[in-house]
């Protein structure tokens, strides 16, 4: 016989958890036998349940397995509006929280609500355990459900309100099944027939594009979808979870389409004549609400869900499979093609003309000529040396300044735009981490993120809108030593919205209406340093390399406060 808190500290240890994020009170036996047989698994509390969920989710998307966030019954509903995130992002989280017993259920004893109804919407799997006996197979149905098709998070209300449950007996053993600890677990395999018929699609198009996105990043399918890109001469677009899967310096790089995007992603998709949809859900901001590229633009899809194919737009072909396992099946089949040595004449038959990519010059120059006027048209604003300065004058020195290892970590709102349209990853082992619409949730997330991977720099890039959500969490990466930098477009308000609110009052906002967008001077830089992290500030633009390389060797987290120009806004995304 064992306790139920063994059983859960072993089943983590044996899925390869090594950070476990919470609020106490919650499984404080399991906690506890966390420390005595398992004391390399880190229990970081936070202050917050809300900023517990965001730490797991950063974590499980650099560490490519589930991240793991705890909290008791009163704190509950907090934790399932932080998996909000995870789930629209498509990230791996186990949620445990405590629920009701059934000796008080309905005697209104102290903190009880059932939040079970909640956690509905925002994860692939939620459900009880009631006993004791139950937990071996409720947590390996916990890792498998979060890891296969599309990631997901998963919810476990464990009896009792701090999950006493933990500390009953039971003779059930462990049940670890190691493959289901990282992403992804279970590889579709495509069928080479409609492979083909990808491929003959692409070769007759004569302005095909690649949409890639984050079903890319999970599968680690960047160097193939490069690789299959340069072959096939396609260029390449990413929606903002996939921005890393291609270098944005590459030539065949677009840049983020949709509404967080740059404007010449958008112009190229919509030119196309075929979109081939890579790991893409083809969601709203993708797409700029299916304006780009417009309904009914010739398309295929590859997605490892087949749910998502052909959700928003009517396909010529589609494959239900890994990104990774079909782009090197794609790969495969075009230079076996190509060893055959086939006649011209059999290239045209194939191809309906020329063979693809070897007619697409006109479409290649015209995509480099839209990357040229983009950077043509922002140079001057990507090196200003306005003071106050511009976010675009930030974006550009990390693109310059960032270590080819880093991971960025953006926020969204503000801080997703100015990212997707001005920030360049410039190397393969470079990563982006992006929020799916939820402002504050990049601070925690990057907390998460380093702790999963403290060898590399972690750098956020967030406003002070955004940093005001999870304040206190500077102190957690203080105390858990999880050395990031976090960069902050620090204008005093919330200038996001002013758009927005001139529109509510006819155009133009009144004096009284900025009381709605805008905050008080505050010096982050002086707040971070009380709290024991390394806080600078800046207010020049000429200071911000040397801020950036001080932060990446200081040895402890760091807060870099921007002084920037409230009345910079970003730019619209181009629609179709």
């Amino acid at each position: 016989m064992r306790s139920g808190a063994r059983v859960i500290a072993d089943m983590l240890n044996g899925y390869g958890v090594t950070h476990l994020f919470l609020v106490p009170a919650i499984l404080r036996r399991t906690l506890a036998e966390l420390e005595r047989h398992h004391p390399h698994i880190e229990r970081v509390v936070t202050h917050g349940e809300k900023a517990a969920a965001y730490m797991a989710d950063g974590y499980a998307r650099v560490s490519g397995g589930p991240g793991v966030a705890a909290a008791q019954v009163v704190g509950a509903l907090n934790l399932a509006a932080g998996l909000r995130e995870p789930f629209l992002a498509g990230s791996p989280v186990i949620a445990l929280t405590g629920g009701r017993s059934p000796a008080t259920k309905f005697r209104r004893t102290y903190q009880e609500i059932d939040d079970l109804p909640a956690f509905d919407p925002v994860t692939k799997l939620n459900a009880t355990v009631d006993d004791v006996d139950r937990l071996p197979d409720m947590l390996r149905q916990a890792f498998r459900v979060a890891t296969t098709g599309a990631p997901g998070p998963v919810h476990l209300q464990i009896q009792g309100n701090e999950g006493q449950l933990d500390t009953g007996e039971t003779g059930a053993e462990p049940l670890v099944e190691p493959a289901f600890g990282q992403v992804p677990p279970i590889r579709p395999v495509p069928d080479d027939e409609t492979v083909v018929q990808m491929l003959r699609l692409l070769a007759e198009a004569e302005r095909p594009v690649i949409v890639a996105g984050g079903g890319v990043r999970a599968s680690g399918a960047g160097a193939e979808l490069v690789a299959l890109a340069e072959i096939l001469r396609i260029p390449v677009a990413t929606s903002a979870n996939g921005k890393d899967t291609v270098p944005g310096t590459h030539p065949l790089s677009l840049g983020v389409v949709g509404t967080y995007s740059r404007e010449c992603a958008n112009q190229a998709v919509a030119r196309a004549d075929l979109v081939c949809f890579i790991g893409t859900g083809t969601g709203g901001m993708t797409t700029h609400f299916w304006a780009v590229p417009p309904v009914g633009t010739p398309a295929i899809q590859i997605d490892i869900e087949p749910s998502r194919l052909g959700l928003n737009y009517p396909l010529r072909a589609f494959l239900a499979a890994d990104a990774k396992v079909a782009l090197t099946r794609m790969l495969t089949l075009t230079s076996s093609r190509r060893e055959e040595g086939r006649t011209s004449e059999e290239r045209v038959r194939a191809g309906g003309g020329q063979a693809g990519p070897d007619r697409r010059e006109a479409w290649l120059a015209e995509v480099e000529q839209l990357r040229a006027d983009w950077r043509a048209k922002y140079r001057d604003v990507l090196t200003s040396d306005a003071v106050p300065v511009r976010p675009e004058r930030i974006a550009g020195e990390l693109t310059a300044g960032l270590p080819g290892n880093a991971v960025l970590v953006a926020d969204t709102g503000h801080a997703g735009m100015w990212m997707a349209q001005f920030h360049d990853i410039t190397a393969p082992g470079q990563g982006y981490l992006r929020s799916a619409g939820h402002l504050g949730w990049a601070f925690s997330a990057g907390v998460g993120a380093q702790l999963a991977a403290p060898e590399r720099p972690v750098v956020v890039f967030t406003g002070d809108a955004g940093l005001y959500y999870h304040l206190g969490e500077i102190e957690t990466a203080v105390r858990r030593r999880a050395n990031l930098v976090t960069v902050v477009n620090n204008n005093s308000g919330g200038n996001q919205s002013k758009r927005g609110f001139d529109r509510a009052y006819g155009g133009q906002g009144t004096d009284k209406s900025r009381e709605l967008w805008v905050y008080r001077d505050v010096d982050f830089a002086r707040v971070a340093g009380e709290m024991g992290a390394l806080g600078i500030r800046v207010d020049k633009p000429r200071d911000l390399a040397p801020a950036l390389d001080r932060a990446l060797t200081a040895g402890r987290p760091v807060v870099i406060d921007v002084r920037t120009d409230i009345d910079v806004v970003a730019p619209l995304p181009v629609g179709a």
